[in-house]
């Protein structure tokens, strides 16, 4: 999805949580800050959908969740929220949780041309501060490419790329699949208009 600024006054987390709540669309909140989301193209909603068609008998099989766009992320305590394209957690209180996920284990942002830079740097370093994700996932909407973020000792996070023909690897739920099923019926061309 993408974020765009607004002007909406400065809220706190509390405020943020009781006024979005009532919204009739997504906001993000960063440190303060609220950021509106925009729908995304139809090859964005294809790809993400196809991840979790491929994802949900695996993971449910481990007795984790996985949801798509409408889940709410905690990334920081009284901080960020965010709106992943889709997000998988195993811990038991988000299992029962109702409101948002505040342990992900694995977090996937489907790239659009406006979010890629975004979703690259300021969420992959929001992301990076959660103590519970293993993995960060980007999946390009304008080419077969997936780049995976995986959390290696320390502050290290290893990086990954995956290209047509291979198969994605999501060690933190065990987890593989061949790239193209994620997309599957997703079109790269732009469509003519009729004249």
């Amino acid at each position: 999805m993408i974020t765009t600024r607004e002007h909406y006054q400065k809220m706190t987390a509390e405020e943020y949580l009781e006024w979005e709540a009532k919204q009739e669309f997504r906001h993000e909140y960063i440190d303060g800050e609220i950021l509106a989301m925009t729908g995304g193209t139809l090859p964005h909603n294809d790809i993400a959908l196809n991840l979790y068609r491929t994802l949900y008998p695996h993971i449910r099989q481990r007795g984790c969740r996985v949801n798509v766009s409408d889940a709410k992320v905690q990334a920081r305590k009284n901080s960020r929220y965010f709106y992943p394209d889709l997000v998988i957690s195993c811990d038991p209180d988000d299992l029962k949780a109702r409101d948002f996920i505040q342990n992900p284990k694995v977090i996937v942002e489907v790239l659009s041309p406006g979010t890629a830079n975004y979703d690259r740097t300021k969420k992959l370093k929001y992301y990076r501060q959660i103590p519970s994700l293993q993995e960060y996932v980007l999946v390009d909407s304008e080419e077969i490419v997936v780049e995976v973020y995986r959390r290696g000792e320390g502050k290290m996070w290893l990086y990954y790329e995956y290209e047509a023909g291979e198969a994605i690897a999501l060690e933190s739920i065990e987890f593989e699949c061949a790239i193209d099923l994620l997309y599957e019926g997703v079109s790269f061309e732009q469509e003519l208009e009729d004249k």
